[in-house]
C-alpha cells in the first residue's frame, strides 16, 4: 500500500484527526511562506526520474485533496516517444492491476495504453506520467500527477522546488529557472534536491561542487534556500509502504518545518545542518555501487568476493571522507546504509552488474533506458579528477614522500579504468582486491588519517569557492 494511502492520512467528508494534523503542517509552511487565506503553497517537482516521481506522488496522496490550500505539480520535458515494446510491458503491468486498470477506465485513458500495445499509437513519457507512470520505475504505478512541460509556467511562482534532476543537468536547467526567477517579486523559493551526483572543478583550485551548489550559483538562489534530501532508500518501495528513512540536510529555517511535512509514518525523516557533506557522501556512495555490481557478474555472486570488496570499498570510502569532512565520524552511519541499500538494489550496482554480464557497455554512455541516468559514471570521474590531481597529495604511510590519494584508492582508480579511459575490461576490478604488498588496506588509510591530517577542506565547495569557480567560469 502506498504511504498516501495510510489510513489517518486520508481525507474523509467530516474529516478526522489525521486530516487536522495534515492541514496544520501545511498551515506552518504557508505561514512561513506568508500565504494569505486565498493563496495557495505551490510545490513543483522539477524532473521526473524515479524519485522524483515518487516524491511528488507522496506529497499527492497525502496533501492533494487540501486543493484551496496547496497546488502540487511535476515538470518533465515533453515528446519523449515510447516504444511499441515499452507499451506492451506497460500494458501488461496495468491488466495485472484491476484498480489500476478501473482508474483508467473511469478517466477514459485506459484505450490509448491498448491502442498503443497494438501499436496503431503512441505513447508519451509526460503522458503516462498524468495516469502515475514513471518510465523509470513501471512496475510500481503511482497516483495520477499533475504534469506541466513548460519550464516557465512550472517554476515561475513556485514556492518549493523538488530537484529530481540528475546532477549533470541539474545547472542548465536552474540556469534557466534562474532567469525566470530574476523578474519575478516577492520570497523567493526553497528547492529540496534529491539528486545524488557531484562535479569536479579544477578552478581557482580543485573542489567538489554538489547539485545544491550549483543550483545556488546557476540560479542565483541563497544556499540556505537550498535543501538535499538523502537516505537509504530505493524509490518503490518507499511508495509501496516499506518503512524508510531519509536526512533533509540545510538552513535550520527551513530543514525543520520541511522535514516535518514531508514526514509519513512509514517515511522518518530528520534533519541535519551539514548541507554540503551529506550531498558528497550520496554521491561516493554511487561509485563504489558500480563496483559491488562488478564483483557479483565477474565471480558469479560468489559470497566471499563481495564480502572482501565490501571490505575494500569502505576502507575507501572511509579515507575520502576523512579528507572531505572535518568530523567524519557523524557521517558513518548514513553513508554506510545508504551504501547498503545501494549495493542491494540500486540502478548504480545493477548497471555494475549488466557490465560485468556484458549486457551494457560503457560506449552505451549514462542514459540507460528503462533505469534513466547511472549517476555513479559522472561521480567516478569527478572523484578521481579530484584525488588524483596535483594539488591534493597526502602524505604515504609507508613511504612517509607525499602521493596522490588516488594511489591509495585502487577501486576507484580500476573504475575510471574501467568507465572512463576504457583501457580496462570488467575482470580487473579482481586485480584491485588482491593483496599486492601485505599491507592491510584499512591499516594503510587509517594511518594516513590518523589525528584528522588528512582533512583539506579546500576540497570541498563552500559558498565562497562557488562564487570563486563561477567568475572564474565568467
Amino acid at each position: 500500500m502506498p504511504m498516501g494511502d495510510v489510513k489517518e492520512d486520508q481525507p474523509s467528508e467530516n474529516g478526522n484527526a489525521g486530516d487536522s494534523a495534515l492541514e496544520e503542517k501545511l498551515d506552518v509552511l504557508r505561514k512561513l511562506f506568508n500565504k494569505r487565506d486565498e493563496d495557495q503553497l505551490r510545490i513543483v517537482g522539477v524532473g521526473a526520474g524515479a524519485w522524483g516521481s515518487v516524491f511528488i506522488a507522496q506529497l499527492q496522496n497525502q496533501y492533494g485533496h487540501l486543493r484551496k490550500k496547496v497546488d502540487i505539480r511535476i515538470w518533465r520535458r515533453p515528446g519523449k516517444a515510447l516504444s511499441k515494446e515499452f507499451a506492451e510491458q506497460l500494458f501488461s503491468i496495468i491488466s495485472g492491476n484491476e484498480d489500476v486498470m478501473r482508474r483508467l477506465i473511469r478517466s477514459y485513458a485506459y484505450a490509448k495504453y491498448a491502442e498503443a500495445r497494438l501499436g496503431v499509437r503512441t505513447l508519451y513519457a509526460d503522458e503516462i506520467l498524468k495516469d502515475g507512470f514513471c518510465v523509470n520505475m513501471v512496475n510500481t504505478p503511482l497516483c495520477p500527477l499533475n504534469v506541466v512541460t513548460h519550464l516557465q509556467e512550472a517554476t515561475y511562482r513556485a514556492d518549493i522546488v523538488i530537484n529530481g534532476l540528475p546532477s549533470t543537468e541539474t545547472r542548465k536547467v536552474f540556469e534557466e529557472i534562474g532567469n525566470f526567477w530574476r523578474e519575478r517579486q516577492g520570497m523567493l523559493p526553497v528547492v529540496i534536491s534529491l539528486a545524488k551526483g557531484v562535479e569536479c572543478v579544477l578552478q581557482p583550485h580543485p573542489h567538489i561542487l554538489t547539485p545544491c551548489m550549483m543550483i545556488h550559483q546557476a540560479a542565483g538562489l541563497p544556499l540556505e534556500n537550498c535543501l538535499y534530501l538523502g537516505g537509504p532508500n530505493i524509490a518503490a518501495e518507499v511508495y509501496d509502504g516499506e518503512y524508510a528513512n531519509a536526512r533533509l540536510c540545510g538552513a535550520d529555517k527551513w530543514r525543520k518545518p520541511l522535514a516535518e511535512f514531508v514526514r509519513q509514518r512509514n517515511f522518518a525523516v530528520w534533519d541535519n545542518s551539514d548541507l554540503i557533506t551529506h550531498e558528497v557522501m550520496g554521491g561516493l556512495k554511487n561509485v563504489y555501487a558500480i563496483g559491488a555490481g562488478l564483483v557479483a557478474a565477474v565471480t558469479q555472486e560468489s559470497a566471499t568476493s563481495k564480502a572482501v570488496y565490501f571490505a575494500h570499498c569502505t576502507s575507501e570510502m572511509i579515507f575520502i571522507t576523512h579528507l572531505l569532512a572535518e568530523k567524519p565520524e557523524r557521517l558513518a552511519g548514513p553513508l554506510l546504509a545508504d551504501t547498503y541499500v545501494t549495493l542491494l538494489k540500486g540502478r548504480n550496482a545493477w548497471y555494475g552488474l549488466q557490465l560485468g554480464n556484458k549486457a551494457l557497455t560503457p560506449e552505451m554512455g549514462e542514459n540507460i533506458p528503462g533505469k534513466g541516468m547511472i549517476q555513479g559514471i559522472s561521480a567516478v570521474g569527478a572523484f578521481y579528477d579530484l584525488l588524483s590531481h596535483s594539488e591534493t597529495p597526502v602524505e604515504n604511510p609507508e613511504t612517509g614522500e607525499k602521493t596522490q590519494p588516488i594511489e591509495l584508492c585502487p577501486i576507484l582508480k580500476t573504475l575510471h579504468r574501467i568507465l572512463h579511459t576504457r583501457e580496462a575490461d570488467p575482470t580487473a576490478i579482481l586485480e584491485a582486491l588482491r593483496d599486492k604488498d601485505n599491507v592491510d588496506p584499512s591499516h594503510r588509510i587509517m594511518m594516513t588519517v590518523e589525528g584528522g591530517k588528512a582533512y583539506n577542506p579546500a576540497l570541498l565547495a563552500t559558498e565562497h569557492s562557488a562564487a570563486e569557480s563561477a567568475a572564474h567560469a565568467r
